[in-house]
Parts: structure tokens; sequence; C-alpha cells
């Protein structure tokens, strides 16, 4: 067996990855965090999804730092840290991602880096959105419930399918 094929033999699918990393990490439902929003000290709501997903529609008071430059936000001495999250490394954090498969990722990351209390959204903005919850724009006008579940069920197109 050469290289490529010993790469290829221990090869992950991304719902491998995230499954083997929710086994180490909290999770909540949408029903979790919306009584979690109702205490006065709330969690601090981190949207990793890009920032085009971002400002179509998030949970109100949620800050975005997209995924990709997730680590060194969560560090200092980067040009993307941010002091907000990197001084509260013990503070309530609820990672949240579309679907509930990123927000897991980060969250097993931000774990790794010392953030103990860090906790992905199950079902991401799609569950929070089927459980009839509110979502904002970047003007903070709701986004009709209808408009956000197109909005979080894209189409899979055949050249994305697993070939047959």
């Amino acid at each position: 067996m050469n290289d490529l094929s010993a790469l290829h033999s221990n090869m992950k699918t991304f719902k491998q990855l995230v499954a083997e990393h929710a086994q180490h990490i909290n999770e909540l439902m949408p029903w979790d965090l919306e009584e979690k929003l109702q205490h006065k000290d709330t969690p601090l709501l981190l949207d990793i999804r890009e920032a085009d997903e971002f400002s179509a529609m998030h949970i109100q008071g949620s800050m975005n730092i997209p995924r990709g430059i997730l680590e060194s936000a969560c560090d200092y001495d980067y040009s993307e840290t941010v002091p907000e999250l990197v001084s509260n490394r013990n503070q309530e954090i609820i990672i949240i991602c579309r679907s509930g498969n990123r927000s897991v990722m980060a969250a097993s990351t931000m774990q790794e880096m010392g953030y103990n209390n860090a906790a992905s959204l199950k079902t991401g903005l799609k569950g929070w959105n089927d459980y009839d919850q509110p979502l904002v724009d970047n003007n903070d006008n709701e986004v009709d419930a209808e408009v956000a579940d197109v909005f979080f069920n894209p189409q899979v197109k055949p050249e994305q399918s697993t070939p047959r």
C-alpha cells in the first residue's frame, strides 16, 4: 500500500468528523437556548457562519466571527483577535451555524483553546427557525420564517452529490 492509499483508507467524511467531535462537546437544543436568553446572565452568542449568511439572518444580539478566522479571533496577537471573546474564556458561549455541524467543530476547537464553557446549538439556525424563534437581518428587521426556511434548506446540485 502506497502513502496515498494509506491516506485514503483513513479518510473520514465531514459527517463522521462531526459525529466524532460531538461526543466531546456540549450541545443544546433551540428550546434550551430560548430559556437561557430569558435570564439576566445570557450567554455570548457566537455565529460562525460567513458574513453574507449572518447579514441575511441571525439571532438578535449574536456576534459574527466566520469559522475561517475563529482560531485567530479566539487568541491574542492577531489582526482578527476579538478582545471581548479572548477575555471571556470562562463565559458561557453558544456557537451557532446553519445546521449545527460547523458549530460542533468550532466548539471542539474552542475547548482545545481553553474555552471550557463553549457549546454548540444543535440543529443550528435551521432548528431555531423550525422552533419558531425570531431571526433578524442586519437592519434588525425580523425575517419571515418561510423566507428563512428556504434559506436554510439549500438544494444539493447533482455534481455535489456522492458519485454512484
